[in-house]
């Protein structure tokens, strides 16, 4: 038996986008929801096809639902990442958020949005051992207080290892699907077909589900992502090696800048002190001769001002 990625817009649309049942486990699975509050029926709501970048515009795969208590559910397949996309993923939440409510209508009737990302790439560097990272709205002092409303939640999945976090086994075994699961696979593993919602999304993904046009379009799929990851590499290189270079001039105005401040200041310190000196010298000067007029002996102007007899000598008077 042979099966399809399930990161795909294709697969990823028909195991989470047309099965009610297959969506709620995963979002129970993988929101942090508390006990009782886990989702027990959802509707499907219109997926809004506007991409923020057209260099990205293919890297995103999206499922939007809402649950009896009126919850909203954003959940994004994204195959490649970047810097943006935190802000993205804030706004459409934001704006799911605040569409809820119609002119008149009172805030209390505002339900939360849940915005589920799951990227496939790794975008924490800093953090190497962490690959699920929930946001919300705390107190920076008291992170207990919080302003309900927005919960996004980013999973980086080149980072999950599934022995590492065997007390959730739901979660697991959902995230070993995702990066589990392709073209290569050839035996399913037996966890996923001993749990009826997994194997039933394992059979989703039967190369033989799908017509021709299909695997044609998944295909298509894959070959515009690496595309798009080729553009995007490219993009982010050239962009690197220009900050570099400009890095690299401005760093020499700077140090050209600071070498003539730093000369022109230690000329004029030098300068002064320069100053200083040929001014005791030439007072120096003027009390030898001084001395020198009134008849004083030489040997007395010599130890009373460190003259040499030759100095004192080509004094006028």
């Amino acid at each position: 038996m042979k099966y399809l990625d399930p990161k795909a817009d294709l697969t990823f649309k028909r195991v989470f986008g047309e099965h009610p049942d297959l969506v709620m486990s995963f979002l129970n699975a993988l929101l942090p929801l508390e006990t009782g509050q886990e989702i027990d029926s959802i509707e499907y709501l219109p997926v809004e096809l506007v991409p923020d970048n057209p260099l990205r515009k293919n890297s995103i795969v999206d499922v939007r639902c809402r649950d009896k208590q009126g919850r909203l559910f954003l959940v994004e397949m994204q195959m490649i990442w970047s810097p943006e996309f935190k802000q993205r993923v804030l706004f459409n939440a934001s704006k799911a958020y605040v569409r809820q409510l119609n002119i008149g209508e009172q805030y209390e009737l505002l339900q939360p949005v849940y915005s589920l990302n799951l990227v496939n790439d790794i975008f924490e560097l800093d953090l190497p051992q962490e690959f699920y990272h929930y946001y919300r709205l705390v107190h920076v002092e008291h992170t207990e207080k919080v302003i309900e409303g927005l919960h996004l939640v980013f999973v980086e999945l080149p980072k999950f290892t599934a022995h590492n976090y065997s007390e959730k086994k739901m979660q697991v075994l959902w995230l070993r699907y995702l990066t589990e699961i392709n073209e290569q696979t050839r035996e399913v593993p037996a966890e996923f077909l001993a749990n009826p919602e997994l194997k039933k999304a394992v059979n989703a993904l039967e190369e033989s589900a799908f017509t021709d046009a299909q695997l044609a379009g998944y295909e298509k799929f894959w070959d515009i992502i690496s595309v798009e990851k080729t553009l995007y590499g490219s993009a982010e290189r050239r962009g690197m090696a220009k900050g570099m270079q400009q890095g690299i001039e401005q760093g020499i105005r700077q140090g050209i800048e600071q070498g003539m401040k730093q000369g022109i200041k230690q000329g004029i310190q030098q300068g002064i002190q320069q100053g200083i000196e040929q001014g005791k010298v030439e007072g120096i000067r003027e009390v030898a001769q001084n001395m020198k007029k009134a008849g004083i002996p030489n040997a007395i102007i010599m130890q009373s001002t460190g003259l040499s007899e030759n100095e004192i000598e080509l004094l006028k008077i």
